[in-house]
Formats: C-alpha cells, structure tokens, sequence
C-alpha cells in the first residue's frame, strides 16, 4: 500500500476516534448536568452532589484529553511531518493524559477518603491510600520513562 493511502485511512480512523471521544465526553458532561439537576431536586446533600460532579467531570476531561491527543497525533499528520520515531509521539502524548489520569485518579482517592470519614468507615481506608499509592508509583513511573528516554545532547 502506498504511503499517501496510509496516510489517508490513518486520516479516517484518527477522525472517527476523535468524534466517538468527543461524544463520549459530551454525553458524560451533558450526564453530569442533568444528574446536579435531579439531585438538587430530590434534595441531596449539597457536599454530596459537589463530590460526584467533581468524578463524572474529571473522567468527562479524560475522555476529552484522549480526544484531543488522537485527533492531534493522528490526523492532522502531513507526508512530510510524519514521524515514525513512537518513542518522540510517545513522550508528547503519555505525559498530557497520564497527567490528566493520575489528576482523576488523586481526586477520587481524596474523595473517597472524605466519604470514609464522614461515614465512620475508617476500616475502609486502605482502597483510597491504594489509589492514591498507584497514582504517585503511576506518576513516577512516567517521570522514570521521561528520564530514560530523553534526548542526549552532546556539548560542543
């Protein structure tokens, strides 16, 4: 297959990706909206409706990273600009959206810590300090890999 035919089915499939992310982030926002309403309607607890918006909102900015990540590493690629070097797309893409997850999964750690200690359920503490262990070890791991995988520079 000839590279402009590759280039074009990537084109494709990177805009279709693009669109079914971006839905899916427009669903969960729309989700999120409707779901403030209905609580605030039925009278749940302010905090409460606070602390599930924040998780539907962060996994919501995920899932609009990851689109924004495809639709500016797949598609708008040119013949020329094409790099076929996946550790350099690698490091310009992990460190955007492992951001944007470690950010979730940190807020959903503190979040479920807050719900154990209003509700007396300090026994169930280890699930968010497990969270929160995996977010920094995730963290760290990507800092280890920004580090091996730099570019050397001789001085001259």
């Amino acid at each position: 297959m000839n590279n402009t035919m590759h280039l074009a089915i990537r084109r494709v499939f990177a805009l279709s990706f693009t669109i079914i992310f971006l839905g899916l982030a427009a669903a969960i926002l729309i989700s999120l909206v409707i779901n403030v309403f209905n609580q605030l309607a039925t009278g749940v607890d302010i905090m409460q409706i606070f602390l599930n918006s924040i998780n539907t909102g962060v996994i919501g900015l995920a899932v609009f990273e990851l689109a924004l990540v495809i639709n500016k590493e797949y598609s708008n690629s040119k013949e020329d600009e094409h790099e076929d070097d996946a550790i350099a797309v690698l490091r310009r893409t992990m460190p955007r959206f492992i951001g944007t997850v470690c950010v979730a999964l940190s807020l959903e750690g503190l979040i479920m810590v807050i719900k154990y200690s209003q509700l007396d359920l300090a026994g169930n503490l280890y699930y968010p300090v497990a969270i929160i262990s995996c977010t920094a070890l995730l963290l760290s791991a990507l800092g280890v890999f920004l580090h091996l995988t730099r570019e050397h520079r001789v001085n001259a």
